[in-house]
């Protein structure tokens, strides 16, 4: 495992390199039978394309535990297509609603979408990507969630963007344990939220811990719990040697104020939505830039340069997280996958889920780690990066780059 840094130059935003997707047109292959070829039919086109205008929906979160993540995601997302074509030819819209974080809202607002969205940009939220499976999978729409839950890879068409939950906090623990910063048979409490996204997170601190003999206290919480002091008493009175989260932003900064307050001085791992930047001007501060380890699926903007500039051009009000590097690297996926379908002369709904699933060693030029593909049931990845808060733009910087963890491919099956 390879653990240090490495020099990190400029970067195409947009370029990807996709075995299923090598060009792109707005005709379909000539026909090669009977009489030396025939002329080129038009794209097929059905649900979400008028014209030259393709429709994607987006089900994100703006005021719920996610609020932070969700905008920039959002933004990345809107910004991206701003600049973006598909196959030179289709602009694309975005149909975007807020969910609150709330599952029922979820159903009802793509309930609302579904008849005129070729397929979903975003949908925010591992519950939120459970409640609408069935339609989802009824439906043969292809999804780029914004969510990590190894449940998401049994829905067909949903593509995870990066290692799943159990993976990426496996790799966080291989990194930690390079580090010296936790041995085998060492005690980690770990607080989670019900549901999926927590459940998922749990999952892989109990694989490392039977492999590495490690004692689990576990506390789950709800989305909307914000104190958490009595989980953090019940830490020290266990005498806890890590305190693992697969939270939210504000429950990590209970976490942080009270260890800080009752000196618990241990490292905190975290899954990839715990941090957000704007934690960084609260009394949390000094304790996150030194104890939080956060697994992620997407780099630092120290490798992304151009995209920071763009999206401060764009947004100059905003405070980016690298939720802007989580959305630019699901917007380059769903475009690889629309032209790809496009140059397969099909971008109806089944032309495009048929495009999702002949994706290979998916490449997003250091967007997101490496994905191998969207096998179902599979993590897509098996590489995380680790970060830690810094007062960089974003809020983070690298500690490791992206790299597979000892105990990766076990847990990713």
């Amino acid at each position: 495992m390879n653990l240090g840094k490495r020099s990190r130059g400029t970067v195409a935003l947009a370029a990807v390199v996709v075995a299923a997707a090598s060009g792109c047109s707005t005709k379909a292959p000539e026909s090669s039978g009977g009489g030396g070829g025939g002329e080129a039919a038009d794209v097929q086109t059905d649900i979400g394309v008028e014209g030259e205008t393709i429709r994607l929906g987006v089900l994100t979160d703006f005021t719920g535990a996610f609020a932070a993540l969700g905008k920039d995601i959002t933004n990345a997302n809107e910004l991206f297509w701003e600049e973006n074509q598909v196959c030179d030819t289709y602009d694309v819209e975005l149909d975007i609603q807020d969910t609150n974080y709330v599952p029922q809202n979820g159903v009802q607002l793509y309930s609302g979408m579904k008849d005129n969205v070729l397929a979903m940009q975003q949908t925010i939220g591992s519950p939120i990507n459970t409640a609408l499976a069935p339609e989802y999978e009824a439906d043969q729409i292809v999804n780029f969630p914004s969510a990590w839950s190894k449940t998401l890879t049994e829905i067909p068409g949903t593509g995870v963007v990066g290692a799943t939950y159990d993976v990426e906090i496996a790799n966080g623990y291989s990194y930690l344990f390079e580090e010296g910063l936790l041995k085998e048979g060492d005690k980690v409490g770990h607080i989670y939220f019900e549901g999926e996204y927590g459940a998922n997170g749990l999952a892989g601190t109990q694989a490392v811990a039977e492999e590495m003999g490690l004692e689990v206290v576990e506390q789950q919480i709800k989305s909307t719990d914000t104190d958490m002091s009595s989980q953090v008493t019940a830490f020290k009175a266990a005498g806890v040697n890590l305190i693992a989260l697969t939270v939210g932003p504000a429950a990590l900064a209970s976490v942080a104020t009270v260890a800080e307050a009752q000196g618990l001085d241990v490292p905190i791992l975290g899954s990839n939505p715990v941090f957000a930047p704007g934690l960084l001007a609260g009394p949390a501060a000094n304790w996150l830039k030194s104890h939080l380890y956060v697994a992620s699926p997407v780099s630092s903007f120290d490798a992304h340069p151009e995209l920071l500039e763009q999206y401060e051009a764009a947004y100059p009000e905003a405070t980016p997280s690298l939720g802007v590097v989580v959305g630019f690297g699901m917007s380059t996926l769903m475009k690889a996958v629309l032209d790809a379908a496009c140059e397969n002369g099909d971008l109806t709904r089944a032309g495009v889920y048929e495009a999702f699933e002949g994706l290979e060693e998916v490449d997003t030029d250091g967007l997101t780690v490496p994905i191998r593909g969207f096998e179902t049931g599979k993590s897509p990845s098996l590489q995380s990066f680790v970060l830690q808060p810094a007062d960089v733009p974003g809020g983070a910087s690298v500690l490791a780059e992206a790299f597979e963890g000892e105990f990766a491919a076990k847990i990713a099956g």
